[in-house]
């Protein structure tokens, strides 16, 4: 029987599914282990699994760290900026242009998001201290790159070990030069259990060393009614950019990208918005907060992931303006109706009642469920890299009953739900990719898009059924069938 065919696990089914894995750990482990696992089931107020704590010793996590957090995804794309990793080489090494942020500019001349600046850390400089030299690199920055508008000190794990006074040496250079805006972030690796800190740590540097430094009128702006900021898009392969499109055609203006193809300028202005787009929840809903508390910005989730959630979204936004915006709403989902009919009716006859088993990070895991089920497919098991418990209330909102979930799933469970559930596809990350697909399953990035994208949008909606297809019916599969298909 095939996966498209095999009716999904029930509740009872993944709970013996979860016991069968864990005996695989030692009993204190499995004691743990046990927490973080779960099957959804109706009528609860969340996922029923526990999150955001440290990962176990000797198992195979695919969390990142505090430096990820904040110089990969919040800092990094902000374009005009310099963001200096500060310590040992092999962090800016491996966070370099890996996250697929488009932007526009002229790099290397006013913006920078492609290159890595490090201050290469040697011996040395973890015995004496690395204060002087971050002066040298800031002022060596000024002369090479005068038209930067900013810098940032990404402090890698040394520097809060060794103690280095970051903050002192950014204000020295700020007022050395000019009021220039530099921003030490304490986002040391050791720092929290995941990337998560990182994110909360990138948005009270934003906090404490943008908003509370910046000159009201250093910019010049001019407030129209319908300006608003798209706050934690990161434009992974131009997903931004469609978001964007749609709300301007909806009569809004955005004033700002957090982060993707943003600049600090933008940053600066986000404070006069009249609201507040947020896409990724968990990366920056702590800066929404702190714009709605002090600056009383209202702000709204969205979802621009498949045709059934643009339009919801669209209609939410909307509700916060005028009629006039209200009705651009409704014509913006009428204009792009043929397409989705288009798209819909191409791609569902190949993929309905196919499987889908995920695990991201951010807002993924739940946010890409209901463009898969307008593709007539099915998700059965979903989790969370870093997520925390106001994450997995929201999926309460996208599962069935009856949905695996996961948190922080190690290697070894993962494969074994695979084994199990039998999907039809798998969607996370890198490290996972090559695994699956040698097992003989369908697999696409769900970080990074697999280099195609952009993801959101009615646009992007007709790139991601293409895609989907493209994983799921390819010839190759023919070739190299997963194991239960074999015994089948």
């Amino acid at each position: 029987m095939t996966g498209a065919m095999k009716m999904s696990l029930t509740v009872d089914e993944n709970k013996a599914l979860i016991e069968e894995v864990l005996k695989a750990y030692p009993e204190k482990t499995a004691k743990k282990r046990a927490k973080h696992l779960g099957t959804f089931e109706d009528g609860k107020p969340d996922c029923g699994v526990k999150s955001n704590i440290k990962s176990l010793p000797g198992v195979m996590t695919i969390r990142g760290c505090a430096y990820a957090g904040s110089k990969g995804v919040v800092w990094g794309p902000i374009k005009d900026m310099i963001h200096i990793s500060h310590g040992p080489v092999g962090c800016g090494q491996y966070s370099w242009a890996s996250r697929r942020n488009y932007y526009i500019g002229e790099t290397g001349i006013d913006t920078f998001g492609t290159m890595q600046f490090t201050s290469d850390f040697q011996e040395k400089d973890i015995v004496f201290g690395g204060d002087k030299k971050l002066e040298k690199i800031i002022d060596e920055i000024e002369v090479l790159f005068p038209l930067n508008k900013g810098i940032t000190v990404q402090s890698e794990c040394p520097i809060g070990l060794i103690g280095d006074d970051i903050e002192a040496v950014s204000k020295k250079k700020a007022k050395e030069y000019e009021g220039k805006t530099i921003v030490p972030v304490r986002c040391e690796g050791f720092r929290g259990v995941s990337q998560s800190l990182g994110h909360h740590i990138a948005n009270d540097a934003v906090r404490d060393w943008v908003f509370d430094k910046v000159d009201p009128n250093k910019n010049s702006f001019e407030s129209s009614p319908y300006d608003v900021a798209i706050i934690g898009d990161y434009n992974i392969g131009g997903d931004a950019w469609s978001s964007r499109i749609l709300l301007e055609e909806m009569g809004l203006r955005v004033i700002a990208q957090w982060s993707g193809d943003g600049t600090i300028a933008e940053l600066e202005n986000t404070p006069k918005a009249k609201l507040n787009v947020l896409h990724c929840y968990r990366s920056m809903n702590y800066i929404s907060r702190h714009m709605e508390e002090k600056y009383g910005i209202p702000w709204v989730e969205y979802n621009f992931f498949g045709p059934s959630m643009i339009e919801k979204s669209l209609r939410e936004i909307a509700s916060h303006f005028d009629d006039t915006i209200k009705a651009n709403a409704e014509a913006v989902i009428a204009k792009y109706r043929k397409l989705v009919d288009e798209t819909i009716a191409k791609y569902k006859p190949r993929l309905e009642g196919k499987k889908v088993m995920l695990f991201v990070g951010g807002l993924r895991p739940r946010h890409v469920i209901g463009a898969y089920e307008d593709l007539g497919m099915e998700v059965v098991g979903t989790g969370y890299e870093f997520g925390h418990n106001d994450d997995y209330q929201r999926t309460t909102h996208y599962v069935k009953d009856g949905t695996l979930i996961y948190d922080d799933v190690t290697g070894y469970e993962f494969e074994k739900f695979v084994e199990k559930v039998q999907p039809d596809l798998v969607g996370s990350g890198i490290k996972e990719k090559y695994v699956f697909q040698k097992m003989g399953v369908p697999f696409r990035q769900m970080h990074s898009w697999d280099y195609s994208g952009p993801y959101h949008g009615y646009d992007g909606f007709a790139i991601f059924a293409r895609d989907m297809d493209m994983a799921i019916n390819s010839p190759v599969w023919g070739l190299a069938k997963a194991p239960w298909k074999k015994a089948a």
